[in-house]
């Protein structure tokens, strides 16, 4: 079994935030794979189903950004998820918008919610970084991640989810570079 978290928050002003392309990317494997209806459980919003014949748990965590970690271990625990099972989508200011990068384990590198899941479960589980770029003209960071893509973003992100969930049987089988490097060469 594997987990997949989409990392964002539940109000509905938010859902286009560039803090919540985990939300979206959630969402779009739950469209394109035809995972179950998302349920309330776990404080979270949660799909089963099976992708590239694998067994899958997805959750949007509905805690806010900050309280990731509170969904995620209790999931794992009622499931006997595996923390190294568990793949996290989430927005990166160091990446360049659009570039996509999954790595193993590592630093929260000042990511509120990787600090929750870290602090929570270890930090043992692979990420999947989604490049929203840095704030321009002196805008704070907070105000950045909580400001709505732009129109040009939008339309960029729909391209960025569709290559996410095309190449998403490698991520499944743990094929991180493959993965990334795929996403961002289509």
């Amino acid at each position: 079994m594997l987990l997949l978290v989409g990392l964002g928050n539940p109000t509905p002003n938010s859902e286009n935030n560039r803090h919540n392309v985990g939300f979206k990317i959630i969402d779009a494997i739950n469209k394109k794979f035809c995972l179950s209806k998302q349920k309330p459980k776990f404080k979270g919003l949660l799909t089963t189903g099976n992708v590239a014949k694998q067994k899958i748990y997805a959750i949007k965590p509905l805690t806010f950004m900050n309280n990731s970690g509170i969904c995620i271990r209790e999931l794992i625990e009622y499931f006997k998820i595996d923390v190294q099972d568990v793949m996290v989508f989430h927005d990166d200011l160091d990446i360049e918008f659009g570039k996509v990068k999954a790595k193993f384990g590592g630093s929260s590198a000042g990511h509120n919610g990787i600090d929750s899941i870290d602090k929570f479960i270890g930090n043992n589980y692979s990420r999947i970084r989604i490049g929203i770029g840095k704030p321009k003209n002196g805008m704070e960071v907070a105000d950045y991640v909580l400001q709505d893509f732009d129109g040009d973003e939008l339309v960029g992100l729909e391209k960025i989810l569709s290559n996410i969930t095309d190449s998403i049987s490698m991520l499944i089988e743990k094929k991180l570079d493959l993965f990334s490097s795929t996403v961002n060469n289509k």
